[in-house]
């Protein structure tokens, strides 16, 4: 989409056929498209409306409701930040004094507007003309254009003696091509000026990737690694003011936040293979916080590098998944097929850290038949590769 056919969605023309594809989309494009056009409206306005309709359904399961009137792009979709974690950091910004925002890099506008929502007035500044435009028609769609406004331009140019807290999200992809990019000085902005932000501004958060090394965080950063019902989402740096520990899994669970912190630096104990597994939630594991929460259950780990943990006694945790282990095989798969075979196991799940193995190939391998379930746990146990069966404990 370009400028133009953007414009062209804004007219009463554009409305009708946004509304026109919001009732066909998510069937047979062909047909859809078919339909439109049939309607009497321009093929290029029919696709654009069909392209937003169908981006607006998958935008549903992060930004709910709202998702419906707003325009989206899908680069600026999928890199967007979800409602649920938005709205979370909104709060926090807000609680911790910050009235004015500048959102360096806004994007589509998903964590602006939360802020905004919030109370927080945020100046937008976004390089690309087409998301700065729909950032804005965003804004206005949500009844927020007095509390968010976007400018189109250099977001390293912005004066952020203006504010007193900056959030940025630098584009992780090229432009144009939609390629990752994993120098960090290749961001944009790029890595050097957004780390430098927190010497500049008292109330600084950057979004990064999940996957960041650990040795780009700043010092006295506080770092955050988020996760939404199971899934790592994203990670985040609360510099200056807003840091309070050094590590911070934050896990959501619908309306829940469950929180786990410590200083990332801790080791956990080692012992054997023990009656209960825990497989730690992501966020947990990439904020290396797994001797925290082998601390609080009593756990330990069965090998150094791997970050399952085990307890000879069950305990309630938001952060992790428990399972009951029932055998313990150095991995053999004539001695595991021979076992499920006896134990009438016919579904398995298949987990693993730490091994080579192809889930997907060793399910067809096994030749399961029964009626029974298992969980298969692919692993190392002093560097051996090790296979537990297990059975879920609650």
């Amino acid at each position: 989409m370009d400028l133009d056919q953007f414009a062209a969605l804004r007219t009463p023309e554009g409305s009708v056929a946004l509304d026109a594809a919001a009732r066909v989309a998510g069937g047979d494009p062909l047909a859809a498209a078919a339909a439109l056009r049939s309607a009497g409206m321009p093929p290029a306005l029919a696709a654009a409306a069909l392209t937003q309709a169908e981006l607006r359904r998958r935008a549903v399961g992060k930004f709910g409701p709202a998702a419906a009137g707003m325009f989206l792009t899908r680069a600026g979709l999928e890199q967007a930040t979800r409602g649920a974690v938005a709205a979370r950091r909104a709060r926090r910004l807000r609680a911790a004094g910050v009235r004015t925002l500048a959102d360096l890099g806004c994007g589509l506008g998903a964590d602006a507007l939360a802020a905004a929502r919030a109370g927080i007035r945020v100046y937008g500044v976004e390089a690309d003309p087409l998301t700065a435009a729909m950032a804005a028609a965003n804004a206005e769609a949500a009844g927020l254009a007095e509390l968010f406004t976007v400018e189109c331009g250099d977001a390293t140019a912005f004066d952020v003696s203006r504010v007193d807290g900056v959030f940025c999200d630098p584009a992780r992809r090229k432009a144009g091509t939609g390629r990752r990019v994993f120098d960090p000085n290749a961001y944009s902005p790029p890595w050097d000026f957004v780390v430098g932000l927190a010497a500049r501004v008292p109330y600084t958060v950057v979004k990064v990737a999940p996957g960041i090394d650990h040795a780009l965080i700043p010092a006295g950063a506080e770092a955050e690694w988020v996760s939404a019902d199971g899934d790592l989402v994203e990670a985040a740096l609360w510099c200056g003011r807003l840091a309070e520990v050094p590590r911070r899994a934050t896990l959501l669970r619908g309306a829940a936040a469950h929180a786990l912190t410590g200083s990332g630096d801790a080791e956990a104990p080692v012992g054997p293979i023990r009656r209960f597994l825990y497989d730690p939630d992501p966020a947990v594991v990439r904020a290396h916080l797994v001797a925290e929460l082998a601390g609080a259950l009593g756990a330990t780990l069965a090998d150094p590098s791997i970050a399952y943990l085990y307890a000879d006694a069950p305990a309630a945790t938001p952060f992790a998944r428990r399972l009951e282990v029932t055998d313990v095989l150095p991995f053999s798969l004539k001695r595991l097929r021979a076992l499920l075979r006896e134990r009438r196991v016919g579904r398995v799940e298949i987990l693993k850290r730490g091994s080579a193995l192809e889930p997907e190939k060793l399910r067809r391998d096994l030749r399961l038949a029964g009626d029974e379930a298992a969980s298969l746990v692919l692993t190392r146990v002093a560097g051996a590769p090790t296979v537990l069966v297990c059975r879920p404990a609650g």
